[in-house]
């Protein structure tokens, strides 16, 4: 039982009747910005590889906007969680943002090939997005016993990257490994490599479609970890590791040594 009475039950069901409306306002709010979201999606695909889901960077991106947007109604108590990239911000910069987002950002001038809102930020702040791309620039360090060549040999084991994302609980956010593990070492599969992973029946034979290979002891390293041992959705048994032949393995290893050594990796 619960009294009508009570001034917070009172506003929840003017809230309740009220929300299909709301709803469907925000919808079209995010439909006016989905086509830079589209896009930006796509770019990251491009530059990552064909396993990165666009419409699953879409949704986690929109849910991340109305995270966010709840710092607008914010009492100065409560502190929406913000994402790891954002943490990078600098003080200043994030002070600016919330001091915008509680008094209300003003509607910038619209700027021909820009997104709304963009014209907010100043040589004296950064916003979340240009911060995010301060972090992915960054040069991955590419050093140590894991990124050294002489590691692959006959009898190194390797495993698809699409089988590492399903193992580690990644298998609906397809391209997600890359981005959360940019350290570890891929390799995609050339023409020649799918041809021969299709023969041993490792991969369908689906034309172009983007193959990369991980080594087997790195994914079980991170398995251990402590951001997935305790995983409820830890699936090893779908690994299924295999050794590639040795023209493969050197193939891989001349991969590692070139990008150990600086060098950009080769269009697949």
């Amino acid at each position: 039982t619960f009294s009508f009475t009570d001034p917070a039950v009172s506003m929840d069901l003017l809230r309740a009747v009220l929300q299909p409306s709301i709803n469907e306002e925000i919808r079209g709010v995010f439909n006016k910005y989905m086509k830079f979201f589209q896009k930006a999606a796509i770019n990251v695909r491009d530059n990552v590889g064909e396993e990165v889901d666009p419409e699953q960077l879409i949704q986690e991106t929109c849910r991340s906007c109305l995270e966010q947007a709840k710092l607008l109604f914010s009492d100065g108590k409560k502190v929406v969680p913000r994402l790891p990239h954002e943490q990078a911000v600098p003080k200043r910069a994030r002070q600016m943002d919330e001091e915008l987002n509680r008094r209300g950002s003003p509607i910038p001038k619209k700027r021909k090939g820009r997104p709304p809102g963009q014209s907010l930020s100043n040589d004296r702040g950064v916003s979340g997005m240009a911060a995010w791309k301060l972090k992915v620039s960054e040069p991955v360090r590419r050093d140590g016993p894991k990124w050294d060549p002489s590691r692959l040999n006959e009898t190194t084991t390797f495993v698809l990257g699409s089988r590492a994302n399903k193992a580690l609980g990644m298998g609906g956010t397809r391209g997600r490994l890359y981005i959360k593990h940019p350290h570890l070492f891929k390799y995609a599969a050339d023409p020649q490599d799918k041809h021969w992973l299709a023969e041993q029946q490792h991969m369908r034979a689906t034309g172009g479609k983007m193959a990369y290979l991980l080594i087997e002891e790195d994914i079980r390293d991170l398995a251990a970890s402590d951001d997935y041992r305790d995983s409820v959705d830890l699936r090893l048994e779908e690994l299924k590791p295999f050794v590639p032949p040795a023209w493969m393995t050197e193939k891989m290893q001349k991969h590692m040594e070139t990008l150990r050594c600086g060098g950009d990796a080769p269009p697949p």
